[in-house]
């Protein structure tokens, strides 16, 4: 295995470039490209990948929520997943949105997910193959899963007021200037109707970009240590809630911090700002 992977704290939930090239036609296995861009996947990707959106697939369309477990296994189905399955995800913006569908997918009970490292920005880097090919898979019967489980890896908003009540740690994966409340979105992004710029009371700022290479590749399990462990002062059995603007940054932090440094219970907060500077007679703090 790759040294680097190694000495993360689940080292099988990450593969690198190499792995993956090596390893396309593995029976069992099915590659997942998610993106921001959900044009990106037709300009080409990695042969046999399949696209799952993000907003069509995983999203409900009427309510805001996720889509249920029915609506997860039609998904998986399509695709040819069964629960056994090994779902390699990657994708544009140093893997966001692939962790973001990794993330929805545990909330569904699927155990073997794993990230590219570096996503799709380092597989083009390395001019390994692409293709618009898109594979057709023959449906699986995938079972509806009994429940999706909101309680393990989620946080609503009136647990991340118990838990801004409680002091415990949260983690605001932001820009700092979202953070100190200067703007109410990222630079070059649309303002997505929040009303209010600041962050919940008692967050600390630690932007998600720390934890990635300027290749999109994850930092050293000591770098991450350092910028989590020290210099946050989180421990490995904190109960720790993550959010960002609407859930997408922070999967990647609840990702790092769960599965590569091996922290007990990390929440990702999916209403995240967009809910939190909304609601009426939620606090607010501004400032770094």
């Amino acid at each position: 295995m790759n040294p680097k992977l190694s000495a993360y704290a689940h080292p099988d939930a990450l593969v690198d470039t190499d792995w993956l090239a090596a390893n396309l036609d593995t029976p069992g296995l099915r590659i997942v490209e998610s993106n921001e861009d959900l044009l990106l996947y037709d300009t080409g990707h990695i042969p046999g990948a399949v696209h799952i959106d993000w907003r069509r697939d995983l999203n409900d369309e009427i309510t805001r929520d996720y889509v249920g477990p029915e609506g997860f296994a039609q998904v998986c189905r399509k695709n040819g997943i069964t629960p056994d399955t090994t779902v390699v995800f990657y994708g544009d913006k140093s893997n966001w949105w692939a962790c973001y569908a990794l993330w929805v997918f545990q909330l569904f009970g699927h155990k073997n997910v794993k990230i590219l490292d570096g996503g799709r920005a380092k597989w083009t880097a390395e001019e390994k193959p692409l293709t618009r090919e898109v594979p057709n898979y023959p449906a699986t019967d995938y079972p509806t899963p009994l429940e999706r489980d909101d309680t393990t890896n989620r946080a609503f908003y009136h647990q991340t007021w118990q838990h801004m009540l409680a002091k415990k740690p949260m983690v605001d994966v932001r820009s700092p200037k979202e953070f100190s409340g200067e703007t109410t979105h990222m630079p070059e992004y649309p303002q997505e109707g929040v009303l209010r710029g600041g962050h919940i009371p008692g967050a600390k700022s630690c932007p998600w970009a720390t934890a990635a290479n300027p290749d999109g590749t994850f930092r050293t399990a000591d770098e991450l240590d350092q910028i989590y462990t020290q210099n946050l002062a989180l421990k490995k059995d904190d109960d720790i809630v993550a959010y960002c603007r609407i859930g997408e940054r922070s999967s990647h932090t609840w990702f790092v911090l769960k599965y590569l440094l091996g922290y007990d219970k990390v929440r990702n907060y999916d209403g995240s700002w967009t809910e939190w500077g909304n609601m009426v007679r939620s606090p607010i703090e501004k400032g770094s």
